[in-house]
């Protein structure tokens, strides 16, 4: 483990539970928060995680901005949570159960623009992969089941994150320099919603076996900040499961995030 002058600080988007009459607790107060298995995630390999709240809302104040944030820490993870707004990618909401959570899409996109500012690397897990390809001009189904009828199920409540199906690597891509080609790879699904339209300046390295729909994205050019993302949750990977080993994956965020601070 690193010492405590080199351990990574890295951030985790915040989730937003908005203020509801029929809540017991806290009825009228907007909460932020972070699921646990990605913090413990983020921390496996000596790294801090730390949770970043929106400094704006009803409630504000002081001067902190994202930006300091984005100063302060070495990198970013988008993780999951409620449906990306079709607004925020130019649609309307098919139904108004896929409307989503603008004001988190905001926050989310303006924290990446912070970080990209900085010139930090991005890592995003399945909400968070969505986001990222909608920040840079990319396009999400609404619906699977709807919109692509002969799709795979690719969220089942009643199971949660055992729903699992196989994904494919596609060569020349970094993934494929991290995983053995020895795929196909069994991975959790717990998402409705996908990709539609890639993102300008992105490339898809991973996409699901049973109907093609994308399951992992990065910035194409590597001049630029790392900008990767996964659609599957590799926070909730076992170690005895033999779902597709995680290990790899946060590496690669983690190293591209040492080299942006020893060179800062």
């Amino acid at each position: 483990m690193a010492s405590d002058a080199e351990r990574l600080k890295i951030g985790i988007s915040a989730c937003f539970m908005h203020p509801d009459p029929a809540r017991a607790l806290f009825t009228g107060k907007t909460l932020q928060y972070v699921e646990q298995s990605i913090t413990h995630w983020v921390m496996s390999t000596g790294a801090l995680a730390v949770m970043i709240p929106s400094p704006t809302g009803a409630t504000r104040r002081g001067d902190v901005t994202l930006d300091h944030y984005a100063q302060w820490l070495d990198g970013l993870v988008l993780h999951g949570g409620a449906d990306v707004s079709p607004l925020s990618y130019g649609e309307e909401p098919i139904e108004e159960r896929w409307s989503g959570d603008k004001l988190r899409d905001e926050y989310e996109i303006e924290l990446v623009a912070a970080f990209e500012r900085r010139g930090k690397p991005v890592f995003g897990v399945c909400r968070g992969l969505q986001l990222l390809n909608v920040a840079y001009g990319g396009t999400l189904y609404q619906d699977i089941q709807t919109q692509l009828p002969q799709a795979l199920v690719h969220r089942d409540a009643s199971v949660y994150d055992r729903n699992f199906h196989t994904i494919s690597v596609l060569p020349d891509t970094r993934l494929a320099q991290l995983y053995p080609p020895t795929g196909p790879f069994k991975v959790n699904s717990i998402h409705h919603q996908a990709i539609k339209q890639l993102a300008p300046g992105f490339a898809a390295e991973a996409v699901s076996n049973e109907d093609g729909l994308v399951e992992a994205i990065r910035r194409a050019d590597p001049a630029k900040p790392y900008a990767a993302a996964v659609q599957w949750h590799p926070e909730f990977h076992l170690p005895d499961s033999d779902t597709l080993d995680d290990a790899a994956l946060l590496e690669d965020f983690l190293a591209a995030a040492r080299a942006v601070r020893h060179r800062s």
